[in-house]
């Protein structure tokens, strides 16, 4: 278990695809409790695998620390609600600054999981936001990709401001 530096925007490496997982091992396991140790240190709810350098399709999720932590290998939506939602979102990458994005109110996401197998779940809220994030995190989309032109220039000088300071 080792807490990882995470990868801060604008790093390159923050908007190109994560490869497929083909290898469901023991250092993959090694990788996801990483992940976990990572994300709790940020602090942070959501982190993937190219936030720390890997570039993997892997997500990490602890929404609720009761529930325990949730890994997605390979994570792809495959339905969505038409009804959308706003909710505020930041990035470990980006720390201390968010704002809010228009995503799906609900999703059906296939997955698999830490031994190989595919699984399915439907989330709606804050997980279906999570899920929407991660994945276009894998998919090389950083989430401020989702703001008008005019929000993510704020967003970004306020979060130089914030670095600097």
């Amino acid at each position: 278990m080792t807490i990882r530096p995470i990868v801060r925007y604008p790093d390159p490496r923050l908007a190109l695809p994560a490869e497929p997982v083909a290898v469901f091992d023991d250092a993959l396991r090694a990788l996801a409790q990483d992940l976990l140790e990572t994300m709790h240190a940020a602090p942070g709810i959501g982190i993937t695998a190219p936030h720390i350098g890997v570039p993997l399709r892997v997500v990490v999720l602890e929404l609720d620390a009761s529930e325990g932590a949730q890994t997605y290998v390979n994570p792809e939506i495959i339905r969505t609600s038409p009804e959308m939602i706003l909710h505020k979102e930041g990035s470990v990458s980006m720390p201390g600054v968010n704002d809010e994005v228009e995503r799906h109110a609900r999703v059906r996401i296939r997955y698999w999981d830490l031994d190989g197998n595919m699984q399915t779940e439907e989330s709606d809220g804050l997980r279906a936001v999570c899920h929407q994030h991660e994945i276009d995190q894998l998919d090389g989309v950083f989430w401020i990709r989702r703001l008008s032109r005019l929000k993510r220039e704020r967003l970004i000088k306020r979060f130089e401001k914030i670095s600097r300071g």
